[in-house]
């Protein structure tokens, strides 16, 4: 094995293991923490009205908390989570739910929250798809990994609110292999 082949893979063994370190370390921080209780208050506490349309739907604004809708009423609104995954959903994101006579829920995203960009590394750890960027594990919905065909170890850019710390984020996609990292513009994306 030449030299710097061997850099390369020693470069790499390095990154692997410091992301794992920073996932630990969020993994230890997450569970030592009332922080999510607190985070969905604060979400519940951002939605908007339930009100009834001229077309007899109920309309229910809420906030988006990674997996689902928090309503005004402190209720919880299942997003499907291809929608979320292919609109790039993130926690802070203002949804507008329309409840038909017939039972059916139609969403739409009427209220983005400022978003970043930062690039991570797909990870798997007790049963939950994350990306490890910025020293901080993100969780990310299954649909998005495999709308995405993410693999365990693929780059990925994602999206995070610019803000907000949250402990969920959106893959937005995945970086070719072998692509030089140092030259993507994320702020031009």
């Amino acid at each position: 094995m030449a030299n710097s082949s061997k850099i390369a893979l020693a470069k790499e063994m390095l990154e692997s293991a410091e992301a794992s370190l920073r996932s630990a370390k969020q993994i230890l921080s997450e569970l030592s923490s009332d922080s999510g209780k607190n985070e969905y208050a604060k979400i519940a506490a951002n939605a908007g009205n339930i009100t009834v349309n001229e077309e007899n739907q109920k309309i229910i604004e809420g906030v988006f908390d990674g997996q689902k809708m928090m309503g005004p009423d402190g209720k919880e609104y299942s997003v499907p989570a291809n929608y979320a995954s292919k609109s790039k959903l993130i926690p802070g994101d203002i949804l507008k739910l329309a409840i038909s006579e017939d039972g059916s829920f139609i969403y739409k995203q009427i209220g983005p929250v400022e978003r970043r960009r930062i690039i991570g590394t797909v990870t798997f750890d007790d049963g939950q798809y994350r990306v490890i960027a910025d020293g901080k594990s993100y969780k990310v919905l299954l649909a998005s990994v495999t709308y995405f065909k993410a693999e365990i170890g693929d780059r990925v850019t994602l999206i995070v609110p610019e803000l907000e710390d949250s402990e969920w984020g959106a893959i937005e996609n995945v970086l070719p292999k072998g692509v030089d990292e140092s030259e993507i513009d994320l702020e031009n994306l």
